[in-house]
């Protein structure tokens, strides 16, 4: 289960301080923003270390660092045009583009998936029917590499769980990589012929159809995988050594930068061991590398642990083995030479590593967890020094090739972004865009705040961000909309700017707006997540229900008013609130929701929860179902009825348990859903939530305007 953000309508924005002139009806129900905030510049890339190309309005200039003077990129740098090639899908065939001609590659009924250009540009590397293809494009001789590809078998392609968990929807279910050399090509053999089958409904047509997706939920059997590597002109594969049988994960690979082996990232299925190992490219053979334990989880789907460095005699490596992310300096074999950060806090990114004079230049969330900095520090952990500056959080942050200055983006809950061009002593040396429109000082927004609650036993400082009502008075009581997702690490809450014409409307109405994180939502390092082990629901509910008590008695939040809506995790956990929490959340608006963990996929689940035969009793904590005879509130269910993701299976069984206890609730399908859904289902969606909102919360009828 990845984040989505899908129609979470009200996640709290920052906002400027108010003035003089209102925004009106139209700006806010059509998100128009002009004049009030305007787009920065785009920065595109360093051409050395000491100017870089940026994009304004559509033009790409070079801007030199010593002067600030801006020329035409085109017409200063592009002085010869270089012809690179280009693979397009045209009716499902493949075509190479040069300039503006086309070569066709591929004649067949059946679709290539996934093309990939070799790092010389002289294959491409693809899919048909599960099996992995190249074509040499000099020669245009098409060779095939697996043969056993099947319905079940596949070869370069990912099984659902591996697509969605591991490996990431960015692949598009891609499970192979070319080598740096070009002349290899690492991938995975996945079997799930003993992996469920899901089916998922379809009401289409005069009988409908059913789509069956092998889905393997917690504790069911999981495919079996298979990495291997083989020439980019054909022959045998390689197989790395390891028993396909054994109950394992593999993460994604790793080439090493002379392409003179590959890593493999590799773990049980318990998920608490992590091992890189490296495999001989001539028989298969592994050796370890890393070996890593922790008592709860280790992540396996984290693209960015280890980075090499460019000597090829050693590589800084991330774990957050001691309770916060950071960097640790190792040699080529595995061996640990020293930690690089250490202390209470999470390193997020690696920048730049600059290996001449022995600096490593990291964002992370050290000063407030909410707001992100640039650091840099020695490669033997001496010489920590912010480079960031001031009270905001720091995005987009680009460090130049020597590590001389990089260009930010900075802002807080009140202050607009700004780009700058910063040295990496920290000095700011010119503004290169401010967000600031001409009507901003001018207009007046919805106020703004980030505000820290403390947690019942004292632990932890909870971050939440309230967007107030226009014309707030202290004296009244409000109605709440509470935005949340709450997944392990999965915060939302950060000190940066948006402006969200959306919530500027619902503050005109008299509404509070409110997003809040939990203790396990990354604020806290992963000491702060590990309380999610075996006991997903119960901390991040008890920390709400802290900030919601603190909301009523403080913030004149109307007790009978407490509204909470979340999409996904943010739908399990509204449905959770609704019934668990049913004391202090008296309405929710919950889609795509998980309502019980064994009908979550295997790997996302047991990362937290082991399996149910392991932890049944925190299955049965975690499940909506248990505490069905609490529910007292009004729910609104809404699922897509062929959700791939989080099965409708969920709120059918949920919906099934309301109406045995004769409960009152709401629900909508959206025919043909996913996990999300788009065009006039999603308007529709939208001026639902709006309906809900002025029935229940506002109390009045909605305004015609409001209805899309």
């Amino acid at each position: 289960m990845r984040k989505n953000g899908f129609l979470l309508l009200f996640i709290a924005a920052a906002f400027g301080a108010s003035a003089q002139t209102a925004l009106t009806t139209e700006q806010m129900l059509k998100g128009a923003a002009q004049k009030v905030t305007k787009p920065l510049p785009q920065f595109v890339e360093w051409v050395g270390d000491n100017s870089f190309v940026i994009r304004r309005e559509g033009k790409q200039y070079l801007h030199d660092v010593k002067t600030g003077k801006e020329t035409d990129y085109a017409g200063s740098v592009m002085t010869t045009t270089v012809v690179v090639p280009e693979i397009i899908n045209k009716g499902n065939d493949l075509y190479l583009k040069m300039a503006n001609e086309e070569t066709r590659l591929t004649n067949n009924k059946d679709e290539e998936k996934n093309p990939v250009l070799s790092p010389d540009k002289q294959y491409v590397a693809f899919t048909r029917n599960n099996n992995l293809y190249t074509i040499n494009l000099n020669t245009k001789k098409e060779t095939q590499l697996t043969n056993d590809g099947t319905d079940v078998i596949l070869n370069g392609y990912a099984s659902w769980v591996y697509f969605e968990e591991i490996l990431g929807r960015a692949t598009r279910y891609k499970s192979f990589w070319w080598s740096p050399d070009s002349k290899k090509i690492a991938y995975m053999r996945m079997d799930e012929s003993e992996v469920p089958m899901f089916p998922i409904y379809s009401e289409e047509g005069q009988h409908g159809f059913i789509e069956r997706t092998r889905y393997p939920k917690a504790g069911d059997k999981n495919p079996e995988v298979k990495v291997g590597v083989v020439a980019a002109d054909g022959g045998s594969t390689v197989w790395a050594d390891f028993n396909q049988k054994d109950d394992q994960y593999f993460g994604m690979p790793m080439w090493k930068p002379d392409g003179s082996a590959l890593w493999i990232q590799w773990m049980p299925r318990t998920q608490d061991n992590l091992k890189v190992y490296e495999m001989n490219l001539a028989d298969g053979s592994k050796k370890v590398i890393y070996d890593e334990t922790q008592k709860t989880w280790i992540d396996l789907d984290d693209a960015n642990r280890i980075t090499f460095l460019k000597n090829g005699k050693q590589f800084i490596l991330q774990s957050d083995a001691t309770g916060w992310n950071h960097l640790y300096l190792h040699d080529i074999t595995g061996k640990r030479i020293n930690a690089i950060t250490s202390g209470s806090f999470t390193v997020t990114d690696v920048n730049l590593v600059d290996e001449k004079n022995k600096l490593v230049y990291f964002t992370c969330r050290k000063d407030n967890s909410a707001r992100y900095d640039l650091y840099k520090v020695k490669m033997d952990g001496t010489g920590l020094m912010r480079l960031t500056f001031g009270e905001f959080t720091h995005r987009n942050i680009r460090v130049s090739p020597n590590g001389t200055y990089f260009v930010t983006s900075y802002s807080n809950v009140s202050t607009p972004d700004v780009m700058a061009l910063v040295d990496t002593k920290g000095k700011q040396l010119r503004e290169l865009g401010n967000a600031k429109g001409e009507a901003f000082a001018t207009t007046a927004l919805a106020k703004t705040e980030l505000l820290r609650v403390k947690s019942e036993d004292g632990k932890y400082d909870l971050p939440l961000r309230i967007v107030w009502p226009a014309n707030y008075d202290k004296n009244k009581k409000y109605p709440v909309m509470i935005s949340i997702y709450g997944g392990p690490n999965a915060g939302t809450v950060y000190d940066g700017w948006q402006l969200n014409m959306q919530q500027q409307w619902w503050a005109k109405e008299g509404m509070i707006q409110v997003a809040m994180d939990h203790r396990a939502s990354g604020h806290f390092g992963k000491e702060g997540v590990n309380y999610m082990h075996r006991n997903l629901g119960y901390w991040e509910m008890k920390d709400w229900i802290t900030i919601v008590k603190w909301l009523i008695e403080n913030a004149g939040v109307d007790k009978n008013k407490v509204a909470i809506s979340g999409f996904s995790y943010g739908g399990y956990m509204t449905c959770y609130a609704l019934t668990y929490g049913a004391d202090y959340f008296t309405h929710g608006l919950a889609g795509g929701s998980v309502t019980d963990w064994s009908l979550y996929d295997s790997h996302y689940t047991e990362r937290f929860m082991d399996t149910p035969k392991e932890n049944p009793e925190g299955y049965k904590s975690s499940s909506v179902y248990t505490y069905i005879d609490q529910y007292k509130g009004l729910l609104r269910i809404y699922h897509g009825t062929m959700d791939d993701n989080v099965h409708m299976q969920n709120s059918i069984q949920l919906i099934k348990k309301l109406q045995e206890k004769k409960k009152h609730f709401e629900f909508m399908l959206y025919p043909g859903g996913r996990h999300g859904w788009g065009g006039n289902q999603q308007l529709h969606s939208q001026n639902e939530i709006a309906l809900f909102i002025y029935k229940n919360l506002l109390e009045r009828e909605v305004p015609k305007e409001v209805i899309k």
